[in-house]
């Protein structure tokens, strides 16, 4: 067996033993490695946040079995260790506080099935979510919005469920564009079972995604953890229809911890499909969109403006916009500030500036040190 095979075992092994976030395995890998942390497990020699995460499945190895099962169908599983993984969608897990969210962990790897890479299906992804039950007029402007935005060359993503999803989706396909299916069970599954076809084509034309091993089955805790990787492989997530208690409004909340934009499309007053995303406007949770051109200019990526000789006045900061000017607005101009300080000064939520930190640090804004976070000078 290749040290590559032996790797991607262990990583299958303690995908299966925990079976979704888990933030001190993450941290146990990052200090010893994959396979260390395999045999640590498998040998129970662990620290005691790990003890009881692992006890009720560390004796289970089907690492080899389903990497097989996943084989059969065409699929895959993509790891830290492979190009493909998207590492830079996944740098707006660090600034989450996992003591508060244990859910909010990265991924430990991801299982796929689809052609395509993940890295390149989402240089340029939009999520589109909502309701399970929309209006007629929740279908007509998800697949207006979507088709334009997919004609575009924007890779849609989104969670196959009934209703706005399964518009997302489909709309995607109708123009021959790119789509993702995030799932919270295991991709050789058709869930919901009426759209087995649509994930089947999804999964010849895009990619079916998901952080649970084969044979893991639907479950309420899981629809809720898939919905921060809706988040993380995009840009930003746009909620069509939600009522009031409705999962799309988690979605949207993983993309402001994630340092993503969160927007969302008005609706009548009178129907309860839309009062969620009413309420979020209201509440500043999430920016008001009605058009594909506002969704771009809301989702474009993090970068500088292009100066040419005509346009002296352009500032560096013109590349930012929501969260991340407000947070980077909140920096003082000599010294530096601490996250929590950042929050109450800038108005966002601590989670959402963590997210964006280091999103502002890889695109060259700000640096931190022992005192806090402070602005870089630029060129």
């Amino acid at each position: 067996m290749s040290a590559n095979d032996s790797r991607r075992l262990a990583w299958a092994y303690l995908s299966s033993v925990v079976s979704g976030a888990c933030a001190p395995l993450n941290d146990l890998i990052a200090s010893v490695g994959v396979e260390e942390a395999a045999r640590a497990v498998r040998e129970w020699d662990l620290p005691p946040a790990l003890v009881r995460r692992t006890e009720a499945r560390r004796h289970i190895d089907t690492a080899e079995r389903d990497l097989e099962a996943v084989a059969r169908i065409g699929g895959r599983l993509v790891t830290p260790d492979d190009d493909e993984w998207p590492a830079w969608r996944m740098v707006g897990f660090g600034g989450i506080d996992t003591r508060r969210q244990p859910e909010g962990a990265a991924p430990l790897a991801l299982w796929v099935r689809g052609s395509g890479s993940i890295v390149e299906s989402t240089e340029r992804a939009i999520a589109v979510v909502g309701t399970r039950a929309p209006s007629d007029y929740g279908n007509y402007v998800a697949t207006e919005l979507v088709s334009e935005l997919a004609a575009q060359g924007w890779t849609i993503v989104s969670g196959a469920a009934f209703g706005i999803d399964a518009a997302a989706h489909r709309a995607a396909l109708a123009v021959e564009g790119s789509t993702i299916a995030v799932l919270a069970c295991g991709i050789q599954q058709h869930y919901p079972r009426a759209h087995e076809r649509l994930l089947e084509e999804i999964a010849a034309r895009g990619l079916v995604v998901s952080e649970y091993p084969p044979g893991t089955t639907p479950a309420k805790h899981r629809f809720l953890a898939r919905n921060r990787l809706i988040a993380a492989l995009s840009d930003a997530v746009v909620v069509v229809e939600a009522g009031w208690r409705s999962g799309a409004r988690n979605t949207a909340k993983w993309a402001r911890a994630l340092g993503r934009p969160a927007l969302a499309v008005p609706g009548s007053v009178l129907t309860a499909t839309s009062t969620g995303c009413h309420q979020m406007v209201r509440d500043g949770e999430a920016t008001l969109v009605t058009s594909a051109r506002e969704i771009i200019d809301e989702a474009g990526p993090l970068r500088l403006p292009v100066r040419g000789s005509d346009d002296a006045a352009a500032r560096d900061t013109d590349g930012l916009a929501g969260d991340q000017l407000l947070v980077y607005e909140a920096l003082p101009a000599v010294g530096s500030r601490e996250p929590r300080e950042l929050s109450e000064v800038s108005g966002v939520a601590i989670d959402g500036v963590r997210g964006v930190l280091p999103l502002l640090e890889l695109a060259g804004f700000v640096g931190s040190d022992d005192t806090g976070w402070y602005r870089r000078r630029r060129a």
